[in-house]
């Protein structure tokens, strides 16, 4: 898909840095198919040295002769990146975003292109294991598609959408979901702790806990609820535990917890467009 193309990162933080390594690990591009620009010189020599990409601190240079952009910025630069690189990019440009609560809408006109995809990926896309959702513009033919596809799914799994308010929903759920996971896993790590356990071996147990409960999850095919059942005798230790969380509220909370951040991104979302 990705053949004979040339790919611009403009914005080269931690999630760009995590697509350029699964495009190169994949073998879908040669790292000097790749440019990548950022204001600091000092993170591009890093970037130039582990991966062997072009580099540049100009974002119009980085732009003017790719087939495919991907902002990977912080929202707060919209307004300086999309003018800047306006002037620069060619109408029939591929761009994807990864910019959160950026619109497809506020895209096209910073950009005056038709041809975007949007996407939200998750921070496990640093290892391969990301899970990203997106959706595209009806310019964005099949082939073009593909090629978002092959991209985005450098970070891990990915999933195609066809209406761009789904993302608000991904943010909640699976965008901002590591940092539920990592707060749970907190929380079973310091109740192991105040047990008597090491921190290192609340940690072991806890992360291999998680892991496994995953792999039979993905494995099994069932639904959690028929798994939580399987281990939950009458009476038991499990069913004590999960009588205190229900009691407690657990997932009246967790649900809250998410409706607010969906609330949140579309609120984000309209704010820029203002």
């Amino acid at each position: 898909m990705l053949t004979n193309t040339t790919l611009a990162f403009i914005g080269s933080g931690v999630m760009g840095e995590a697509m350029i390594r699964g495009i190169l690990t994949q073998n879908l591009l040669e790292s000097a198919a790749i440019t990548t620009s950022d204001p600091l010189s000092d993170r591009l020599q890093a970037l130039h040295g582990r991966y062997g990409v072009r580099t540049t601190t100009d974002n119009q240079a980085a732009v003017q002769n790719a087939r495919i952009v991907v902002l990977s910025i912080k929202p707060q630069s919209i307004p300086k990146v999309l003018p800047e690189i306006k002037e620069a990019i060619a109408e029939e440009t591929l761009v994807v975003s990864i910019v959160a609560g950026v619109t497809i809408s506020r895209l096209k006109r910073g950009l005056g292109i038709e041809r975007i995809v949007r996407a939200m990926p998750n921070t496990p896309g640093q290892v391969g294991q990301g899970m990203t959702v997106w959706t595209a513009t009806r310019a964005v033919d099949e082939f073009g598609r593909r090629q978002a596809q092959a991209i985005l799914g450098a970070l891990g799994h990915e999933l195609f959408v066809d209406d761009e308010g789904y993302l608000d929903m991904a943010t909640a759920l699976s965008g901002t979901g590591p940092a539920y996971v990592f707060l749970f896993m907190e929380a079973l790590i310091d109740a192991g702790v105040h047990m008597g356990f090491s921190r290192r071996i609340a940690q072991e147990l806890v992360y291999q806990t998680i892991e496994g409960s995953v792999a039979i999850a993905r494995a099994s095919g069932a639904h959690p609820t028929e798994l939580r059942n399987q281990v939950t005798s009458p009476g038991g230790t499990t069913a004590e535990a999960l009588y205190q969380l229900e009691k407690g509220g657990f997932r009246t909370v967790v649900s809250k917890a998410i409706w607010a951040a969906y609330q949140r991104s579309r609120a984000l979302g309209e704010m820029g467009e203002k």
